[in-house]
């Protein structure tokens, strides 16, 4: 299945780049007719995989690429979120609340990514990097007001 519209943003490993991932993802996605709630769970979603590469994939370095890739299909939105950092051994076991490579942070990360997503989906490997998928449900975009048949769309 091909997407009806892609982005794909490239950026270095700084924290303040987190929000130009949330802005982006968002700007890209507004045209759907989301709910507000719904456009701040993708983009806290985002913000929390762009911000789990930086500090956990990267260690903060500052020279590591992330890059963020947003695809729209009819009924979902699929954003993922790519680092070469330091990979993980097991991606599931960091995906459970209260865990993480961090023991300062309280690894909420993933847990936030789950609730505010539809599908959440890692791989990652140590030393390979790491790959982030989620995945919302969007409304059908044929049931909205600009697009029905009473309306001459």
């Amino acid at each position: 299945m091909k997407p009806s519209n892609k982005m794909r943003l490239e950026f270095l490993s700084l924290p303040e780049n987190v929000g130009l991932a949330r802005v982006a993802v968002a700007a890209f996605v507004a045209g759907r007719d989301l709910q507000v709630n719904e456009l701040e769970e993708i983009k806290v979603a985002v913000s929390e995989a762009v911000t789990n590469s930086i500090i956990h994939g990267y260690k903060e370095r500052s020279d590591g690429v992330i890059s963020v890739t947003a695809s729209l299909y009819d009924r979902f939105l699929e954003v993922v979120v790519e680092d070469q950092g330091k990979g993980m051994s097991d991606p599931n076991q960091v995906m459970k609340p209260g865990v993480g490579t961090d023991p300062e942070r309280v690894g909420l990360g993933f847990m936030f990514m789950k609730s505010f997503m539809d599908e959440v989906d890692v791989w990652s490997e140590p030393g390979q990097g790491t790959k982030v998928k989620m995945v919302k449900l969007l409304p059908d975009k044929t049931n909205t007001p600009g697009n029905s048949r009473e309306n001459g769309g």
